[in-house]
């Protein structure tokens, strides 16, 4: 079994060393363990630094792609090396690296798909109670739109099995976290939680200027990656919302009507007419909806059978069988003149 250990760095030289150091070279269970470092346009010498500390793999971005893309394309490289479990980890020293192993322990034991660090926020003490607080509620949140019951979504330290990465895609430009929770939860995948303690604070963080920007940021990758999933829930109750208080107007005409005074009260019908409409559209908006939903499903089936091929998790028995899904024309037993063989 080969472990990736990846690093998205942004002009981390003061610290990388320390993570690089602090990496267990050994864990039960696991027979590889690589390092990539992913230089996310740092001006300083960050690579150099990673090489120093004998790191042989590398992803470079010519300037800063994010967060997200970091992650992404770490996962692309460490899956086309061979990797059956990827830890992400900071360059900046937040995490202890001494419990890699207790992250990917669920993984090895088969027991989990995902296993998150759970950091213990409460018990941080340079997290202002503001703060706190809000990491509470965001993972509250998370955990509602996801199913799942993870003290803290937002943590980064994260360990992924090779399936669980064929299943995720990440869309979000500002964080992978709180996506692939939700994806996670909604596609059913066992996520664990590890208990850690945290490094002291060595620098502020680089994704967000102050915790509103990051309670922005945040709340907005969280609402598209719900409405991804469950986007009848929302559109259902605006569709409700909107029709009951549509029909209170034309009830309140009604009864003014049977008592002889709707005279004068004919705005009441207008005000309901355009709430009803709402409620249509919101009905109409549902069903689009829910039709781009079923395509989004059969569109990531296919990206996973592609993962499959492309990281070899298929043999050739299966490879036919996903060709002719794939390929216009091509059935099984009959003749395509555009195939080609391997």
């Amino acid at each position: 079994m080969k472990l990736f250990v990846q690093i998205p760095c942004l002009n981390e030289e003061g610290t990388l060393g320390l993570v690089l150091d602090t990496i267990p070279r050994q864990i039960e269970g696991v027979d590889e363990i690589e390092i990539l470092v992913i230089d996310d346009g740092s001006k300083d010498r960050t690579v150099e630094v990673a090489r120093e500390h004998g790191v042989k793999h590398f992803v470079r971005h010519a300037r800063n792609m994010g967060l997200a893309r970091s992650f992404r394309d770490g996962v692309d490289y460490a899956l086309a090396h061979g990797a059956d479990i990827v830890v992400n980890t900071d360059g900046d020293n937040q995490y202890k690296q001494e419990y890699i192993g207790d992250l990917v322990a669920p993984v090895v034991r088969g027991e989990a798909d995902i296993a998150i660090a759970d950091r213990q926020t409460a018990k941080i003490a340079h997290f202002s109670w503001f703060k706190k607080r809000m990491q509470h509620f965001g993972s509250q949140v998370v955990n509602y739109a996801a199913g799942t019951r993870l003290p803290d979504a937002a943590s980064g330290f994260r360990a992924y099995s090779k399936n669980a990465l064929l299943k995720l895609n990440v869309i979000t430009q500002f964080s992978y976290c709180m996506e692939t929770i939700i994806q996670a939860g909604n596609k059913r995948l066992r996520i664990a939680s590890v208990p850690i303690t945290t490094n002291p604070k060595t620098r502020e963080s680089r994704l967000f200027n102050n915790i509103f920007q990051h309670m922005a940021k945040s709340g907005g990758a969280i609402t598209r990656s719900y409405l991804m999933f469950k986007p009848h829930v929302v559109l259902g109750w605006l569709a409700a919302f909107f029709a009951i208080v549509g029909a209170i107007p034309f009830v309140r005409f009604f009864i003014l009507w049977c008592m002889g005074t709707a005279g004068g009260h004919i705005q009441s019908l207008v005000f309901g007419t355009t709430m009803l409409v709402a409620a249509l559209l919101c009905v109409a908006l549902l069903v689009i909806a829910d039709l781009q939903r079923t395509n989004r499903v059969l569109i990531e089936e296919t990206l996973e059978r592609v993962k499959n091929i492309e990281y070899g998790r298929v043999d050739d028995t299966q490879i036919s069988g996903i060709r002719a899904a794939l390929i216009p024309g091509l059935l099984p037993g009959g003749d395509d003149p555009n195939s080609q063989e391997d």
